[in-house]
């Protein structure tokens, strides 16, 4: 499968997905598991976040001199997180694959958000220029090698020194969803040889959320305490100054 043909099928199965879903509450945030996911996704990555600043040569620098960019930005919920982490509007990029979706973007965002069209891997985006780049379950839906490759790479071109990746994927494979595979940490190494991980295991699995929500909201809580029951890595992917 050429790399073309892969990003026409990962469009198609995006819009499948939506069709099937539309309408079902299963990613509402008033599902317990769905904000607990939320929240402990974006405790630790705050955490990551703030390790990172007080590593950098002026850990005092306003937070609103970073510029970051996002691979598949969706509707553009990450973005606004940056936004009320401190970030300027007009220093961030959102890049989509899908045209419904980045349409719910532009609607959402402040218009200073520069939002990108099309393929991640061929974005305008200045080698060196940005602080972070944010790629949040968007590896796992690519199921071809080279797509990953090009795309890791464009990424890493993009980051400038003493920047970082911001990676959150699930690391196992799904039996139940064909269109998705699990990006395990020693693929992660590989498409970012260079850079320096900080790692969290993070995220009960979701169908063990579900069930276990179900009996009581709490019993996410205790069974997340479990390690290798988390499905997802969350890693800063830092590159040497």
């Amino acid at each position: 499968m050429t790399q073309d043909r892969e990003l026409q099928a990962i469009a198609q199965r995006y819009a499948d997905r939506d069709r099937r879903l539309a309408g079902l509450e299963r990613y509402s945030l008033l599902r317990p598991e769905v904000w607990q996911m939320l929240h402990e996704r974006q405790a630790a990555m705050l955490r990551l976040l703030a390790a990172h600043r007080a590593s950098l040569a002026d850990p005092g620098a306003p937070l609103g001199g970073w510029r970051m960019a996002e691979v598949g930005c969706g509707a553009g919920g990450n973005l606004m997180d940056m936004l009320r982490l401190g970030l300027l509007a007009q220093h961030l990029t959102g890049i989509e694959l899908l045209p419904e979706r980045l349409e719910a973007a532009r609607a959402a965002l402040p218009p200073q958000v520069r939002l990108l069209a099309g393929d991640a891997s061929q974005a305008e985006v200045e080698s060196g220029s940005q602080d972070l780049v944010l790629q949040s379950t968007v590896f796992s839906s690519i199921l071809d090698d080279g797509l990953q490759r090009r795309l890791a790479d464009a990424m890493w071109r993009w980051v400038k020194p003493g920047g970082a990746v911001l990676w959150y994927d699930f690391i196992v494979d799904n039996p139940r969803n064909p269109d998705v595979r699990g990006v395990p940490l020693k693929r992660v190494r590989a498409l970012f040889p260079e850079g320096r991980l900080a790692v969290r295991r993070v995220t009960l699995a979701p169908p063990i959320a579900r069930a276990a929500c179900r009996v009581h909201p709490g019993a996410y809580r205790v069974l997340n305490t479990i390690p290798f029951l988390r499905s997802h890595v969350l890693a800063l992917i830092t590159k040497s100054s």
